[in-house]
């Protein structure tokens, strides 16, 4: 029992191999239902998850044994974290795996928006060649304003290093982080310089609903708003309502308060959201490639614990 591994979730082979290595045996489940896995956890000493899992009380009291829960991926909230430290378990996460991914992603939605790629493309498509009304606008000499230093926001101004723009970054629980890649500022400073704003942070209790009516109204500047962190972050509407107003000139959206369907249809802003032309939606995939699903399974493994 104690060096046995429940996998719930799809995860690059890559990790048992490098489990075996340091002496676990794995249990690969992708397709198990929570349920199942539920009246199983008392016999692992090791779960890896993805997204489909929600880790609350019951399942770590459930995981009796569980010394170590890995998150394949960077964020961590679908797991009670308090709880988990509580019980001493240990939470192994892999951010450095889909940095890359992310940062990348990050650029492309921001440079299709300045651009109007997406809806330049349904006009050539459909018949229209309108070279005016898609003149599109530049990157360099610009002021991106990042909220969340750690692996992807700074990831995101790597990327942008080569654009000649000013990077300015805001983190509340990190200082003395300024780089060559991005300068620490206050969140005064995001608000008054910012013409590019992009998330990348974690989803808790001071971030849900951090993009608000409010929030976006102190912005002294129109700007293209950039959120591949989590959904709940941003409030749709009022990200809307801001496009509406000028204060945002395009959003692009990897993640949204209510994801994946038939729920999505039933949110009241999302046929305003699906038919503007301002936005440019992903399906939660920024940190998802071909290549991090690799590295993120290489990071883990790395991070294991030697069994005992």
């Amino acid at each position: 029992m104690k060096n046995n591994i429940l996998i719930v979730d799809d995860i690059h082979p890559i990790f048992i191999g490098m489990a075996a290595a340091k002496g676990y045996q794995c249990d690969y489940r992708p397709d198990i239902r929570p349920d199942e896995a539920l009246h199983l956890l008392g016999e692992y000493a090791g779960l890896v998850i993805r997204s489909k899992f929600l880790l609350n009380r019951q399942y770590l009291d459930a995981g009796k044994n569980l010394r170590f829960i890995c998150r394949a991926g960077a964020g961590m909230d679908n797991i009670d974290e308090a709880y988990a430290a509580e019980k001493g378990i240990t939470l192994i996460n892999a951010p450095e795996g889909n940095m890359d991914a992310v940062g990348e992603h990050a650029v492309g939605l921001l440079l299709a928006l300045m651009n109007n790629f997406n809806v330049a493309d349904e006009q050539v498509r459909t018949g229209s060649w309108l070279r005016e009304a898609n003149r599109g606008y530049e990157l360099k000499g610009r002021t991106v304003g990042i909220i969340g230093y750690g692996f992807m926001g700074k990831s995101f101004a790597k990327k942008l290093s080569g654009f000649e723009v000013s990077v300015i970054a805001y983190d509340k629980y990190k200082t003395g982080f300024s780089d060559k890649y991005a300068r620490e500022v206050s969140m005064e400073e995001i608000v008054k310089h910012s013409d590019v704003l992009s998330l990348h942070v974690p989803l808790t209790s001071e971030t849900e609903r951090l993009v608000s009516e409010e929030y976006l109204f102190h912005f002294k500047k129109p700007i293209f708003f950039i959120n591949t962190s989590r959904g709940k972050t941003a409030q749709v509407r009022a990200v809307l309502n801001a496009i509406k107003q000028g204060k945002i000139l395009g959003a692009g959206l990897d993640v949204l308060e209510v994801e994946k369907f038939p729920a999505l249809v039933e949110q009241e802003w999302f046929d305003e959201l699906k038919q503007s032309g301002k936005v440019i939606l992903t399906p939660h995939v920024a940190g998802w490639t071909f290549e991090s699903y690799r590295k993120i399974s290489e990071v883990m493994g790395n991070k294991l614990p030697v069994s005992l």
